[in-house]
């Protein structure tokens, strides 16, 4: 297939016209007269396997002259110190009430310890991130930023691949920021919309699901701290077939089908049973029911009811949230056997350390609240010349206060001037195709 920067393309390979309508929330499904009114069943593939184009840029120059500085006290405070003085070692709290809500104990500590220890094991899904680059790409402002220090960051990718490589190479169909209130337990989980026109790194502005394709996760995270002023150093990533495995070894998930929303979930469960060597069972009737890994994973990719892609991350963030509370009522023997089932469909930057402990604390833990980025209010969606069908911030800085109010409670934040670089850059390369 030819290199192509738009993100969806029609089953036959034809390039679906440009219209900037592709986000609103009045517009309907392609009518089929066969169907009533519904999109024709079909082959459903947001990304199709296609080659990624690299472009070599400078480390140094990523994301602007307001970055940290590699030496003196930039580089000697430590993740830890950013939250408060406790490294990251000594904050598994977090970190666990993090992987154990979000995940839902997909990474384990008896798998861990099986094949790391007893297997002798070297490689799990574990990597080990570029950790100055990334401290590069947190500003003063957030390094000093006292409300942060009480809450942990970590960045959540879903790839559209059925490959088991996860590191790169694959666009990020799903990037989520769950922030943990280290002090009550509390999660915060909030969409950053794929098609973000955001700075990928080098000055490169385009749809921010790029970042990982280009760079896989080291490069997804400096591109989530340079443009919203955060301070993650984490990440979990999962793929089509983990997320299925998943959900079934908890034994499914319950969630409220709607009747629109039925023909989609099959469609796309079709296919991807088809690829994963799976057996598929459609869905027949709308409501709430128990959905298989298959049916869940098929209903989080959905958008082409009302809400479109905003929607789908909408449905991305129920699925999890039905996770967690499936998993906190399960004792560890259910969940250990959720690990061994999935953990080496993941790719993170944990630890055995951080594993081992996963579990203890599960179910004194919340989902407190979600929300999706930019801010309903405050986002425009168009097309951008050759970049595509986006979403654009309409005023980066404003979207910036806000997430720092949703996240942290904090209203008076004050951004970055590497925010403020970015926000004007922003508008001016929209501008003209927005108004």
């Amino acid at each position: 297939m030819s290199n192509r920067d738009d993100e969806f393309y029609g089953r036959d390979g034809r390039r679906p016209s440009r219209r900037d309508d592709r986000y609103r929330d009045d517009r309907r499904p392609v009518r089929d007269s066969r169907d009533s009114g519904r999109r024709p069943a079909g082959r459903y593939d947001d990304y199709e396997d296609r080659p990624v184009r690299r472009r070599a840029y400078d480390e140094r120059d990523d994301y602007g002259s307001s970055r940290r500085s590699a030496s003196g006290a930039g580089a000697s405070a430590s993740r830890g110190a950013r939250r408060g003085g406790s490294g990251k070692k000594k904050n598994n709290k977090a970190l666990i009430l993090l992987i154990a809500e979000v995940l839902v104990a997909a990474i384990l500590v008896v798998v861990a310890y099986n094949v790391f220890i007893k297997m002798g094991a070297t490689k799990v899904g574990k990597v080990n991130l570029d950790e100055e680059a990334i401290s590069r790409s947190i500003s003063e402002n957030v390094a000093g930023n006292q409300q942060m220090k009480g809450y942990t960051n970590i960045a959540l990718f879903g790839v559209d691949s059925r490959k088991e490589e996860l590191s790169k190479a694959s666009r990020s169909d799903t990037i989520i920021i769950a922030s943990i209130n280290n002090s009550t337990g509390d999660i915060k989980l909030c969409s950053v919309y794929r098609d973000n026109y955001f700075n990928i790194g080098g000055g490169n502005y385009t749809k921010c699901n790029a970042a990982y394709a280009k760079g896989g996760p080291d490069q997804a995270i400096k591109m989530l701290n340079s443009n919203l002023d955060m301070d993650i150093t984490d990440f979990i990533t999962i793929g089509f077939r983990g997320l299925t495995d998943v959900v079934d070894a908890l034994g499914g998930v319950e969630i409220d089908v709607t009747e629109d929303e039925i023909p989609h979930i099959n469609s796309y469960g079709g296919t991807m049973a088809q690829e994963l060597k799976l057996e598929y069972k459609p869905i027949e009737s709308a409501g709430r029911q128990t959905l298989n890994g298959l049916q869940a994973t098929a209903y989080c990719r959905v958008r082409y009811t009302k809400g479109d892609d905003f929607r789908r991350a909408e449905r991305q963030r129920t699925v999890l949230m039905a996770c967690i509370e499936k998993a906190k009522g399960m004792d560890y023997s259910k969940l250990e056997k959720v690990a061994n089932d999935v953990f080496n469909e993941t790719y993170t930057s944990f630890d055995l350390t951080e594993i081992f402990a996963l579990l203890k604390n599960v179910a004194n833990y919340n989902v407190a609240d979600n929300n999706g980025f930019p801010e309903e209010s405050m986002r425009k969606t168009g097309t951008i010349g050759k970049k595509g069908s986006c979403v654009v911030a309409s005023d980066l800085e404003s979207n910036v206060k806000w997430l720092h109010e949703f996240l942290f409670n904090e209203s008076d934040y004050e951004v970055s001037p590497t925010v403020k670089e970015y926000s004007d850059k922003i508008k001016a390369d929209t501008s003209p195709y927005l108004n």
